[in-house]
């Protein structure tokens, strides 16, 4: 089931909280039986394998707490937990990935991605680790809480990917079963923004980026910008879109749920980047990945190379296919090249940090959004103006001059892959260029509701986006990071 469908808002949601607020016992079994149909809703054939996920990582949690924190016999019950982890999800997420790699036919069924398997596994294997670390403080949770953390439905499908501590704690207080007007007010709040920046924005651009990468090995230089500049932005309101819907969710049911996207094309560095870009996923690839590795705690060499692997192994994470592995590559090759910049003691003006920062992001995203390895590359060296730049305009016109620079003109008509807005092609530059602006310098979501006052102008703004919203479902479309 997906946020911005009719049933969700209109019946499963209104349901699962009224019926929530009316109980009197066992809400939080209620919550449990809503996320099970929540989730199965999409493809019961994959509810008992999430139910055996749930079951065995609980247990094992037990067994790895009833042992001393850090012995032999923890370690060997916290690798036996995370290899069936990476068992399960090796097997329904990239089987056919390394098999195709590797030339191997095996004529195997092709295998459906469960839905959200990457997130509720990255959620569990945290929570191992944690035990194994003592960092649950010797507290054994009950099955219902346990399976409540895990399934929470505003989080299950897309993240943010929890930690323990940051949910647990919340169902185990009582302040949790009392409706909070506040609450409900910034909750719809802030669901209304997310559904927003889905259907108006996100969901428009996607017939321009189809067009594009439609035609990777066709599209001319300025055709190619717009295409992954259109993705650039998509992306970013439509994850943006489902993170501010995830914590307006949360806080319906009086959960908070971690800020997860908090403008990432204002960073000024890729480092930056990263602390702003899907923050828990980031979060997870440091404590998990990069510290066990070694972190910077070696030698500069054994540094660049954790933080490498740690992104080519983030970048797999996104996806079975080798666009995947070359982004998380490039971007801990970002990564290598900020942290040898940054020891140079010598920082770069804020408006060329950005600048250099956003052209990097977006060259990645072409990467990221390619269907193939050779798409990619393509749309990679079209970028750069390796296959030369072609740019709207006259030959004979005011821009003639930039021809002696290499640089050719050609007409509007003759760029068959420019998006056509409105009758003018021109017109998608200039809404390109509005978004630039507003994901550079406007307020972002959190910096909006710091604002919130519960008042009538509030509800009428929000009323108006929201009915707005509303009337443009006329075609429910699959958030982005569900592929992932």
């Amino acid at each position: 089931m997906l946020f911005n469908s009719l049933e969700f808002i209109f019946l499963f949601l209104p349901i699962s909280l009224i019926v929530f607020f009316l109980l009197k016992q066992g809400r939080l079994i209620w919550l449990i039986i809503t996320s099970l149909f929540f989730y199965a809703y999409w493809n019961p054939f994959y509810l008992p394998l999430m139910l055996f996920s749930i079951l065995f990582n609980y247990q094992m949690g037990n067994v790895i707490l009833a042992t001393k924190p850090k012995s032999n016999q923890a370690k060997l019950f916290l690798g036996l937990g995370i290899g069936v982890n990476l068992l399960i999800i090796g097997y329904y997420k990239y089987a056919d990935f390394f098999l195709d790699s590797l030339r191997i036919n095996l004529s195997l069924t092709e295998i459906i991605l469960p839905l959200a398997i990457s997130f509720y596994t990255f959620t569990q294997i945290a929570y191992l680790v944690d035990v194994y670390r003592g960092e649950t403080k010797e507290n054994k949770y009950d099955l219902i809480t346990y399976s409540l953390f895990v399934t929470f439905f505003p989080q299950l499908i897309a993240g943010p990917i929890l930690r323990h501590d940051q949910l647990i704690p919340q169902l185990q207080k009582p302040a949790i079963f009392r409706l909070s007007q506040q609450n409900l007010a910034m909750g719809l709040s802030l669901f209304s923004l997310g559904l927003a920046k889905k259907v108006l924005i996100a969901d428009h651009l996607s017939p321009w980026v189809s067009t594009v990468f439609n035609h990777s090995h066709e599209v001319v230089f300025i055709e190619a910008w717009v295409g992954v500049l259109a993705y650039t932005f998509q992306l970013y309101f439509d994850f943006g879109g489902y993170s501010d819907m995830a914590i307006g969710l949360g806080l319906l049911f009086n959960i908070n749920l971690p800020i997860n996207f908090n403008s990432p094309y204002k960073a000024t560095s890729i480092s930056d980047f990263w602390r702003r870009w899907h923050i828990t996923l980031s979060n997870f690839l440091k404590d998990y990945l990069y510290i066990p590795l070694g972190g910077s705690r070696r030698s500069e060499i054994r540094r660049y190379g954790n933080l490498f692997t740690t992104m080519l192994l983030g970048g797999l994470w996104h996806g079975a296919g080798w666009t995947f592995v070359l982004w998380g590559g490039l971007q801990g090759m970002y990564l290598c090249i900020n942290h040898a910049w940054s020891k140079l003691n010598k920082p770069l003006p804020g408006w060329l940090g950005w600048g250099l920062t956003f052209v990097a992001v977006v060259i990645g995203w072409g990467l990221f959004r390619a269907e193939s390895l050779s798409d990619g590359i393509a749309i990679a060296q079209t970028l750069m103006g390796l296959h030369g730049i072609i740019l709207p305009g006259e030959a004979e016109g005011k821009l003639a001059v930039i021809t002696h620079l290499g640089i050719q003109l050609q007409s509007w008509t003759k760029l068959a892959y420019l998006p056509l807005v409105w009758e003018s092609k021109s017109l998608s530059i200039i809404i390109l260029a509005i978004l630039t602006i507003i994901v550079a310098f406007t307020p972002n979501t959190q910096e909006i509701m710091a604002k919130f006052q519960p008042n009538w102008r509030w509800a009428l703004v929000i009323g108006l986006l929201a009915s707005v919203s509303l009337l443009s479902l006329n075609r429910v479309s699959e958030f982005l990071y569900f592929q992932f």
